[in-house]
């Protein structure tokens, strides 16, 4: 990037040096983690290089970079898998929650996302975490509902919750 200037009657030009960086932290304005930018030389070696927030992105640690970013890729992509088998699974659960219950079927308290996942971890021995259980509102009837659960990003698993009063 060249900047012109005059100066009594004669162009100056002033050369600014670019240097490409990988950014080890979130930099508001700048980049995030692992992204790979152009920086002034000044900004990199007066700022990004003292506080330890880049490396230089020479060979070695665009590999690096490579190899971590192909290990998340592998790590996310099993995750997926055992997603959608979880999914599958749950499809053909009933979950069976006992409660107590007045005459026309209206249930005492209510059957929540807590209640749900830890009955899920007794009966079917997989830890689920209540967050993930997308209840809009707890269960306050008795009978069968379907409850969608979020396991992975887009894949969602149902299981129907059979309350018996």
């Amino acid at each position: 990037m060249n900047i012109l200037r005059k100066k009594n009657n004669f162009k100056v030009e002033r050369i600014v040096k670019i240097m490409k960086v990988i950014l080890k932290a979130d930099i508001k304005g700048v980049g995030k983690k692992d992204e790979i930018i152009n920086a002034s030389d000044g900004y990199v070696r007066n700022y990004l290089f003292p506080k330890n927030l880049a490396v230089e992105a020479n060979n070695e640690n665009m590999a690096k970079l490579q190899a971590q970013n192909d290990s998340k890729k592998f790590k996310k992509d099993t995750e997926r898998e055992e997603a959608k088998k979880l999914a599958e699974k749950m499809n053909k659960i009933m979950l069976k929650i006992k409660v107590k219950a007045g005459e026309n079927g209206k249930i005492f308290g209510g059957v929540s996302a807590k209640d749900i996942a830890e009955a899920f971890e007794a009966q079917h021995n997989i830890k689920i975490d209540k967050k993930k259980v997308d209840l809009k509102e707890t269960i306050k009837t008795l009978g069968v509902h379907t409850v969608p659960i979020k396991l992975f990003e887009g894949i969602i698993g149902n299981i129907k919750v059979d309350v018996i009063g």
